[in-house]
């Protein structure tokens, strides 16, 4: 796997606002994202949440947030509880208006196990673009 960044970028029917609220807010974000009870949007949170491919292989997503801008930027690194690696998610905002863009960048992927087929970059591209082009796209738009 090389060193290259995910990214995703995705404009929405919402104003900023909106979409900072359903990026950051814990009530928000279970309804579109993960349930992350232990969220705030506040430097130096840390929280986890279970997730995976399948209901029987399910990882623990160990992440604290690292960069918030209100109404702009929001970054957490995630990593896996009991696998070596570490990468970093960032959330940036743009205002457009009526509508907002929204550029996801997952970085460090290259660092999690390459032997593992769960943490291959694809997987990672597949479930952003479920997540940010689908799930968030229709919680904003409905």
């Amino acid at each position: 796997m090389g060193n290259e960044a995910y990214f995703i970028e995705q404009t929405y029917q919402a104003p900023i606002s909106l979409v900072w609220k359903a990026i950051t807010d814990r009530d928000q974000m279970k309804l579109w994202y993960f349930d992350l009870p232990e969220f705030i949007p506040e430097v130096g949170c840390e929280f986890k949440f279970m997730g995976g491919p399948t209901e029987d292989r399910q990882f623990e997503h160990v992440c604290r947030v690292t960069e918030v801008i209100p109404d702009q930027k929001i970054a957490y690194t995630w990593q896996y509880d009991g696998y070596p690696g570490n990468s970093l998610v960032t959330f940036e905002l743009f205002d457009e208006g009526d509508q907002t863009s929204l550029k996801l960048t997952h970085e460090g992927l290259e660092t999690f196990p390459a032997d593992n087929p769960d943490f291959a970059k694809k997987n990672f591209a597949e479930g952003w673009n479920w997540i940010i082009g689908t799930l968030l796209k229709d919680y904003l738009e409905k």
